[in-house]
């Protein structure tokens, strides 16, 4: 058996009852964590720290990392890398739901390909209930076409990731806009080894909310920003800056039911 840690972050906004849902995923596991780091990012309401105290009373294998104020998702994750014992580390959202067998499958991965640093899959986004499959977020499989498609997306999976520590340590952790994004395209300069499982091992909670929230021109600009240091740090050419910079410009700055569209029948399958 491989000893991983899972790595969370909550903050006040979280839903108790989808912080429940996937705390509950993670220790169902065919293959459960050897612990899980629980960041409190800021203090929490009470009906938050209720569902946190149940779960510690039934599970040792939960510790928590308290921060005093809220730092964002970067910082907490960052904070909480080190407090993981061990260097394979699995990410999981306190709003979605593992499936049974996710670490199972992505261990599986790492004892077969020993070179691989970081292990994804594909997503299934649902809203409500997890009968209600609105997509799929499938991903290239192998390292270099990971690598190809990282210069135009996001090329892994961010809430069904499992990496090993040094390899994220060894760039410098979460920093900046996409705190995801940005890490992925440091640690492939770095020349880290990437892989996808090809099949969903999470369900992803969606909203209509999570469209509008990435439109408007403070995005716009924020991915500007993005684009401009990833052509810095090497990630590809100068073409490609300025046709990733007019891609998003045009898909921030849309109505948001066009927007919709295009995620839905675009960027997701």
């Amino acid at each position: 058996m491989i000893n991983f840690s899972v790595l969370l972050s909550v903050y006040y906004k979280e839903s108790p009852l989808y912080l429940s849902q996937a705390l509950c995923s993670i220790i169902k596991q065919s293959i459960p964590p050897t612990e899980i780091i629980l960041v409190k990012d800021g203090e929490l309401p009470k009906t938050l720290e209720k569902v946190i105290s149940q779960f510690q009373e039934k599970n040792s294998t939960i510790k928590i990392v308290q921060l005093s104020y809220n730092q964002g998702l970067g910082k907490a994750l960052n904070e909480g890398l080190k407090h993981c014992s061990y260097e394979l580390i699995a990410r999981m959202d306190t709003d979605d739901i593992a499936k049974p067998d996710r670490f199972e499958k992505q261990i599986k991965i790492f004892e077969k390909y020993p070179d691989i640093d970081i292990c994804s899959a594909w997503i299934e986004e649902f809203e409500n209930d997890t009968n209600n499959i609105l997509s799929i977020k499938k991903l290239p499989e192998q390292h270099q076409e990971i690598s190809k498609y990282a210069r135009h997306r996001c090329p892994i999976n961010h809430p069904v990731v499992m990496y090993k520590k040094q390899a994220v340590l060894e760039v410098g952790g979460y920093e900046g806009f996409p705190e995801d994004y940005r890490l992925w395209a440091k640690m492939l300069i770095n020349g880290a080894r990437f892989y996808n499982i090809q099949e969903s091992l999470l369900y992803f909670r969606f909203s209509k909310n999570m469209i509008k929230r990435r439109g408007g021109f403070k995005y716009a600009i924020a991915d500007i920003k993005s684009q401009i240091d990833f052509y810095k740090l090497g990630l590809f050419g100068i073409s490609t800056l300025i046709y990733n910079i007019l891609i998003r410009v045009i898909v921030r700055l849309t109505p948001n039911y066009i927007r919709s569209l295009i995620y839905k029948k675009i960027l997701r399958r």
